[in-house]
């Protein structure tokens, strides 16, 4: 039955669901690169939609901005919609030299400077990481398709803007490579739930040289990665 976010047929969404922050990301994905395509939920024009790549039943929603945001979308499909496998495909900001625009960046953990997992783990830090059968399953096709990713720890904040110096400074000794949003709390979700969940991404900033992708570059480098994306959830 629909939720207070969703009002999709119970069996509207597919096991398989891809989570880009950008509802209308989330309709490019399905016009372009899904088959028998229906939209499936609209509400808030939060919109979701229901496909098929090379056969396999998927889906793709837009999740907003920001861990409390994702995890309201990524709650509801799990507990309310039988999804199991949630990979959010988003952008992010580097802040190691090694990394470079347009890399794709495979987050098997994320810490976060946000309390939402200390109120879900009753004050604890809780190690919030990736499902490593997915990671795994990744990795094994980016080797298998000679394609080149990054793996590793992510940083999930509430603060887009005014990040101190200091902060970037310590995320980038202890080996962070790069700040996003969403990782953390997607993480945690699916750990409650006994769901599967990786976070994967394109490089569209670098934070510590101040490069940005312009709007051109940062489409191809989302399509990039989200053919990687789709391929590597094929090819299991």
């Amino acid at each position: 039955m629909p939720t207070p976010h969703i009002n999709a047929a119970p069996d509207a969404f597919a096991p398989t669901c891809l989570l880009p922050g950008d509802p209308l990301r989330a309709k490019f994905i399905a016009e372009t690169y899904l088959n028998d395509v229906t939209c499936v939920t609209d509400v808030r024009n939060m919109l979701g939609f229901t496909g098929t790549y090379q056969g396999e039943r998927i889906s793709v929603m837009g999740s907003g901005m920001g861990m409390p945001s994702c995890a309201i979308y990524a709650t509801e499909l799990v507990r309310h919609y039988g999804v199991k496998r949630i990979i959010r495909v988003g952008s992010c900001g580097a802040i190691q030299p090694e990394v470079q625009l347009n890399d794709v960046i495979i987050a098997n953990n994320a810490s976060t400077d946000s309390n939402m997992n200390r109120q879900r783990f009753g004050e604890f830090d809780f190690a919030a990481c990736a499902t490593p059968r997915l990671a795994h399953q990744f990795l094994k096709y980016a080797d298998a398709a000679q394609q080149t990713v990054a793996i590793g720890h992510v940083f999930s904040t509430d603060n887009f803007y005014d990040v101190p110096d200091a902060r970037l400074e310590q995320l980038q000794r202890m080996g962070v490579l790069a700040v996003e949003m969403e990782a953390a709390g997607l993480y945690a979700i699916a750990a409650q739930y006994k769901v599967q969940a990786l976070c994967v991404l394109t490089v569209s900033d670098h934070i510590l040289s101040g490069q940005q992708l312009t709007s051109t570059e940062r489409q191809n480098g989302f399509a990039k990665m989200l053919e990687f994306t789709l391929k590597a959830l094929h090819n299991n």
